[in-house]
């Protein structure tokens, strides 16, 4: 069945708080004060650890399928619901990889990393045991092209952390679902990413690849790019947050492995990072002095997913010097208050919910469970960086927006040709 149909066209609840090492690891759901005062980096490391741990905690004790909801949209297609387990999976694991590969300290941070580190490695143990009843789909339907490609980056982001230390055998279970893919084309949109990024991943450890699926997205996406930073997806330009969930992050990450192993110039990596940093840009701006932002096109379910795109720049220290890291921090902390202190974003145990600021099942598109919602975490990239980083010991900054309404000097914005 199709991830969608191709047209040419709080108070924070659940959140931890000032806690010693002790009473953290052991918190059971709701237990957190979300009045505690809190950083920053606090913040986002605890609130992502809500949002993703009912998924890998219960992925680990082979309760995933047991205990995850499943909420489906009111218009949910025929597609079979068991793909909503590999998307929670993937796209958790793709959010929180960037945290999980810091070395390991004695902080009540790095503490909990390192519980939500062993947690996820044997949740990949599980997930791909034939004897888990958690063992996840790859093999049927066509929404696991998509999901997988989220599992992939996971381990491009995190190889140490994430790839390396698994069991052989494990890994050689990972790499056939990968493989089994290809009895499926992804379909002519952004999807073409999602062969890109699994073959790129396979390309990466030396395994045998599928060079056609591996060129295809690259090939394509740059045919339809558009302009000033923005791919269509497809022939036909889409004003959604596709070029953020997708097509800029897995365009560059795919490069990046290309140049690697020498089957593509830099100045082709180069192109595509430039493009990305100008479509950070407008990503930047486009958050509201209130810390809201536009609720625009399909899959707004994925809440803060949306800003992938501008929070891997900031992971990978390539924000424009026109933008400082600070002011990325304090309003994408914003948004996270705004949309994840909204009653109902969660359930009592903290599942996310459909909905976009709030419980709201009736504006999910007819792919949507609640797998789907965990893009959410693939805003928390920059948690990658260390603590004594800018990104998070910076004094705050306004951002763009809140300059501008509040009467104050900021940076002009100009189209860019490439």
């Amino acid at each position: 069945m199709k991830r969608r149909k191709f047209v040419g066209t709080l108070s924070l609840a659940g959140i931890i708080g000032a806690m010693s090492p002790k009473r953290m690891l052991g918190a059971e759901p709701g237990a957190f004060d979300s009045h505690v005062k809190m950083n920053d980096r606090e913040y986002w490391y605890q609130l992502l650890y809500k949002i993703a741990n009912p998924v890998i905690s219960n992925l680990a004790k082979g309760t995933l399928v047991k205990n995850m909801p499943v909420e489906k949209s009111p218009i949910y297609d025929s597609r079979s619901p068991i793909v909503t387990y590999l998307e929670a999976v993937g796209r958790t694991y793709a959010g929180v990889a960037p945290w999980l590969a810091l070395p390991d300290d004695n902080t009540p941070e790095g503490i909990l990393r390192k519980k939500m580190r062993a947690n996820a490695l044997q949740g990949l143990n599980n997930s791909v045991d034939p004897a888990s009843p958690d063992l996840l789909n790859f093999s049927k339907d066509y929404q696991p092209i998509v999901d997988s490609a989220y599992l992939a980056q996971t381990f491009l982001r995190a190889p140490k952390a994430l790839w390396e230390p698994l069991e052989p055998q494990t890994k050689q279970r990972i790499i056939a679902s990968f493989k089994s893919l290809r009895n499926r084309k992804p379909f002519k949109s952004n999807w073409l990413l999602f062969g890109s990024m699994t073959e790129a991943f396979l390309l990466s450890i030396d395994e045998q690849y599928d060079a056609d699926r591996l060129n295809e997205g690259v090939k394509m996406l740059n045919e339809w790019y558009k302009g000033d930073g923005c791919y269509g997806d497809g022939p036909n330009f889409a004003f959604d947050y596709y070029n953020s969930f997708v097509i800029h992050p897995m365009m560059v990450d795919t490069l990046a492995v290309l140049v690697n192993k020498k089957l593509t110039d830099q100045k082709v990596y180069d192109l595509a990072l430039k493009r990305m940093q100008r479509y950070a840009v407008g990503q930047e701006r486009m958050i509201s002095p209130e810390g809201t932002f536009p609720p625009i096109g399909r899959s707004i379910t994925y809440r803060t997913g949306a800003f992938q795109a501008l929070s891997q720049i900031a992971l990978m220290e390539k924000l424009p010097s026109t933008i400082k890291p600070a002011q990325v921090r304090c309003a994408l902390t914003k948004v996270k208050k705004n949309i994840y202190e909204t009653p109902g974003t969660f359930d009592k145990n903290n599942w996310l919910q459909l909905g976009f600021c709030g419980h709201e099942p009736e504006i999910a598109d007819y792919y949507t469970s609640t797998g789907s919602l965990y893009m959410a975490t693939l805003s928390f990239l920059p948690l990658g960086l260390p603590a004594s980083h800018e990104f998070w010991a910076g004094a705050p900054e306004e951002w763009t927006a809140k300059k501008a309404w509040g009467g104050k000097v900021f940076v002009k914005d100009y189209h860019i040709d490439f």
